[in-house]
């Protein structure tokens, strides 16, 4: 059976890893979601291949459940946020990553306004200061349900949010004048020798 301390890869790498077009699109949603690494673009893309699967297989279905079973399917995606309401198989064969990322607890907080950016909602999430319907949560990749996106906020007090301002770039060889100025005219002690 195994160790059950020692947890499954719950995702597959690709077959090519140095596809330039891939590792491109790749870096570009890790950018634009704020992601730590690429293994959560490779888990959105193990859920979405999960869910192709069971959809494929219930249009090859001939059973007297498959009415059933496409119904599960659909309004577990739909309560999920993936879908809306009287979506089809073909929906579910429709979806890609990018659906899956807009509903992790992560993107959800940014576009709330609850952070600045994706990078302090992330932050703030395993920092343990966002809670959704009054429970901590500190899963940046937790799903968020269509039930729960209207209780996501604050756990305790708000964090300081600062705004980020657009400033002057600043090359390392100049210095403001301000900061010249309030630097002391010192000259390094040197020991003398005879004292040694």
């Amino acid at each position: 059976m195994g160790d059950p301390r020692r947890l499954r890869k719950n995702y597959s790498s690709p077959t090519h890893p140095y596809d330039k077009e891939r590792i491109e699109k790749e870096n570009q949603m890790k950018k634009d979601f704020g992601l730590k690494n690429k293994k959560e673009i490779r888990k959105a893309e193990s859920k979405i291949r999960n869910y192709r699967k069971q959809a494929r297989a219930l249009l090859a279905d001939r059973s007297e459940f498959r009415e059933q079973r496409q119904k599960d399917l659909v309004n577990k995606l739909v309560k999920s946020g993936l879908l809306q309401e009287g979506a089809t198989l073909d929906d579910v064969l429709g979806l890609t990553v990018i659906d899956i990322l807009n509903r992790r607890l992560q993107t959800v907080v940014f576009k709330k306004g609850l952070a600045s950016s994706t990078k302090q909602a992330r932050q703030f999430i395993v920092h343990g200061h966002i809670a959704v319907n009054g429970r901590r949560v500190d899963v940046p990749g937790y799903v968020v349900l269509t039930a729960e996106e209207g209780a996501i906020g604050y756990y305790g007090p708000a964090p300081k949010i600062e705004i980020k301002r657009e400033h002057e770039e600043i090359s390392p060889t100049e210095k403001p004048k301000e900061m010249i100025a309030n630097i002391p005219e010192t000259k390094p002690s040197i020991p003398d020798k005879e004292a040694m």
